[in-house]
């Protein structure tokens, strides 16, 4: 069993470690002014300027593996890049075009997009140069459950007629999101799993009416697209922007939103290990009641708990990335699961902890602490609740039991 990293991960660990303490770091509070003196879910200037030093490094769309148009890392080579831009998961990701809901269109588009369907979008969005949203989740059914969406779409002719509200929708609210990837139903009676279908349906399209932003804890969510509310009324799109068959959406939204799961758990350890970091540095450097805080006893156990916490599920998390890369993401299915429960939890405890040893710093504007629990809570509502790949997991696991 061979823990290392290869050479070519770690020269990119190194590039990318370099680009964030040199370029992304510095600019957060650049980043955090300009959105401040703007609208909201505007793209702060900042941005377009870390985006070119990423590409100029070369450090750009690291994250689609074995394909033309991404570098063509593996899941475990990508997996620790992706780490490190979770320690700026506002600024990094975005910067080397690596952010959601993104890479998850990207890797749709490229898995079952057809040759117009990419030279439209699939390449804009690897250039960088438009963002898009997933149009899944919706405020009047339990979303949890895909089966229950009652989006509609429906074939009218050489086209497609879209009704139906959807929310949740990550992406919409930046200003250069130009497309929605729409899940639906074309066959209601249909087998529970093939009802569904997605088509692309570009914002500008008579009928789209993106209602408002969605907040998160208070939070816009705007670094990221932020997540809209958004009403498709007798929507009409060309029969040619459905992706893959009618009947395939089930499918599709599977096929995503599996390397989606693992790319929010890598992620989210970076968050931890900046949470981790940044409680180090307090705690050496405050003094309560005649001593250090890190002399406390409480503290060092929150130090060696979230050190032990942060390594299992960093190891998990590899193996998970070893499995899809070996043997798909069908066969890392259990291991998909395990990480969507154990991570998100993971870094929501370290952050807590985080934030205790700042005191009111740590929910106040002047440390990332509090945005960065807001983002971690919500990963558990993301892609699944946690319920939801609980019980999945366990009747995958009684399954192995049932002959005897």
């Amino acid at each position: 069993m061979e823990f290392a990293y290869d050479a070519t991960t770690e020269e990119l660990r190194a590039r990318l470690s370099a680009f964030l303490d040199e370029h992304v770091l510095p600019a957060e509070p650049v980043f955090a002014a300009e959105y401040a003196a703007g609208e909201p879910w505007h793209r702060p200037p900042v941005l377009a300027r870390l985006k070119t030093e990423a590409r100029r490094q070369g450090l750009w769309n690291l994250f689609l593996p074995g394909t033309r148009y991404g570098a063509g890392l593996t899941n475990l080579q990508y997996a620790p890049l992706a780490e490190l831009t979770g320690r700026s998961p506002f600024l990094a990701p975005e910067a080397v075009n690596c952010a959601a809901p993104d890479t998850g269109n990207m890797e749709l588009l490229t898995a079952f997009g057809t040759p117009a369907q990419q030279d439209r979008w699939l390449k804009p969005l690897l250039d960088g140069s438009i963002r898009s949203a997933f149009c899944m989740t919706e405020p009047e059914v339990a979303s949890c459950d895909a089966a229950n969406i009652a989006t509609r779409i429906v074939r009218d002719g050489d086209e497609y007629v879209v009704n139906g509200r959807k929310w949740w929708s990550s992406g919409a609210m930046a200003p250069d999101c130009e497309l929605f990837v729409v899940m639906g139903k074309t066959d209601p009676d249909g087998p529970r799993h093939r009802q569904q279908s997605m088509v692309l349906v570009p914002r500008d399209t008579p009928g789209v009416d993106v209602r408002r932003g969605v907040t998160v804890f208070g939070y816009t969510d705007g670094p990221h697209g932020g997540h809209g509310e958004i009403v498709f009324t007798d929507v009409r799109v060309p029969a040619e922007n459905l992706v893959g068959g009618e009947g395939d959406g089930f499918a599709i939204a599977q096929a995503r939103l599996g390397p989606g799961r693992i790319h929010h758990c890598m992620r989210l350890i970076g968050m931890a290990e900046r949470a981790f970091d940044l409680m180090c540095r307090r705690v050496g450097a405050r003094t309560a009641f005649g001593r250090p805080l890190a002399e406390q006893g409480v503290i060092r156990e929150w130090i060696a708990e979230s050190r032990v916490r942060i390594e299992m599920a960093r190891l998990l998390v590899l193996k998970t990335a070893w499995l899809m890369d070996t043997v798909g993401n069908k066969g890392a299915h259990t291991e998909i699961q395990s990480i969507k429960i154990a991570v998100p939890a993971m870094a929501e405890w370290v952050l807590d902890k985080a934030i205790q040893a700042h005191g009111g710093g740590g929910v106040s504007q002047d440390f990332p602490l509090a945005q960065l629990w807001a983002h971690a809570r919500t990963l558990r509502l993301a892609d699944g609740p946690d319920e939801v790949h609980r019980a999945s997991l366990a009747r995958r696991e009684l399954r192995r039991y049932e002959a005897d």
